[in-house]
């Protein structure tokens, strides 16, 4: 078995910025190429391992294999058991598990696809696992999943949905000497940004894990010029829902708590959401993984949620600390490399 910590700083130390992944999953590729019970099937910049020993069930472990962009020529650096990086916590540590774990497992209890897909750091719509899920489905079946995103080797169960909505509120032009012969726009948001600061959050409790909702003001437009009174302002709005609800229920929630503060000629649009997935640890695999380990509600939103949609229950589990994601102090510990790798393949050796 190689050294978890020394085989990150080696994936660390290939640049792989969104769109630019392709170095990467090549050395992937030839090194997995050589593991005689694996199939290999490249998609783009996303390559999928099959192991086919017709077990009763199959596990999918999956990862990402971009980073943000960042300083990628002074690459990795080892002190005591921590390596530093680019993409160390987030996520090629998770990927030096998983490669590792494809090249040394023995003694299969149950069947395993790792996939190793592209841009998940950039926008939904160019995301290597929905490219697999539109062009080569077949290779994504399977009973449960694991995505190696960065949790300090905990169990962050499902994931919240997120929406986006673009609110406009109207007014009446005037000039600012004489605002009473006009309607002030922007003034009119007060009451809505008054409204979103009381809002009663949920906080509901699925699978023992327990999610917390939220609905922010991320961004406010308005103003013609410094003596105009505006005749238009507009909110954006983000809603983080609990996976106990689907997406129209979300976006109807959301709506009726702002339908007291709407007149005639304002809107409220949907502009992007992305569903929410339950936690799914009812499903025999992905208990025995948590089994001894502290298992949380993922609050934020991750890919997950395109297995969800598959009807493929999945979890978040994987070395480092999310938190230190895309800054210049990210890192991970040979601690967190080792415990995901023997808790993962404990559970598909069967021991």
């Amino acid at each position: 078995m190689r050294d978890l910590l020394e085989l990150t700083a080696e994936l660390v130390d290939i640049p792989s910025v969104s769109f630019e992944e392709g170095p990467l999953v090549s050395v992937i590729e030839k090194e997995l190429s050589a593991v005689p019970h694996l199939s290999i099937d490249r998609v783009g910049d996303n390559l999928i391992a099959r192991t086919s020993l017709n077990k009763g069930q199959r596990l999918i472990l999956a990862g990402h294999t971009d980073t943000v962009p960042g300083d990628t020529e002074s690459g990795a650096k080892i002190e005591n058991d921590t390596c530093w990086g680019l993409g160390s916590a987030d996520m090629k540590g998770g990927i030096a598990v998983m490669l590792e774990l494809a090249q040394s497992a023995t003694d299969y209890e149950v069947d395993t696809t790792w996939v190793f897909y592209a841009r998940e750091e950039v926008a939904r719509e160019h995301n290597g696992l929905k490219e697999i899920f539109t062009e080569a489905p077949d290779l994504l079946s399977g009973d449960a999943a694991v995505l190696g995103e960065p949790t300090s080797a905990l169990i962050e169960a499902g994931c919240q949905g997120t929406m986006r909505f673009l609110l406009t509120f109207k007014g009446e032009r005037a000039h600012s000497a004489r605002p009473w012969m006009g309607r002030n726009a922007v003034h009119r948001l007060s009451s809505v940004l008054g409204a979103l600061e009381k809002y009663q959050y949920r906080e509901p409790v699925i699978d023992g894990c327990q999610f917390r909702e939220a609905l922010q003001a991320v961004g406010v437009e308005g103003g013609v010029a410094g003596n105009v009174i505006p005749d238009a302002a507009t909110l954006l709005v983000n809603h983080r829902h609990a996976p106990d609800r689907n997406s129209e229920e979300a976006e109807n929630h959301v709506r009726e708590f702002f339908m007291p503060y709407m007149e005639d000629g304002d809107s409220v649009e949907l502009i992007d959401m992305a569903p929410a997935a339950l936690p799914g640890m009812g499903h025999s695999l992905l208990a025995s993984i948590g089994e001894g380990i502290e298992t949380r509600a993922k609050l934020g939103w991750t890919d997950v949620a395109f297995f969800s949609e598959q009807g493929i229950p999945a979890i978040n589990f994987g070395p480092g600390d999310a938190t230190l994601a895309h800054t210049a102090g990210e890192r991970v510990e040979r601690e967190n490399l080792e415990v995901t790798f023997q808790t993962i393949k404990r559970v598909l050796e069967g021991n």
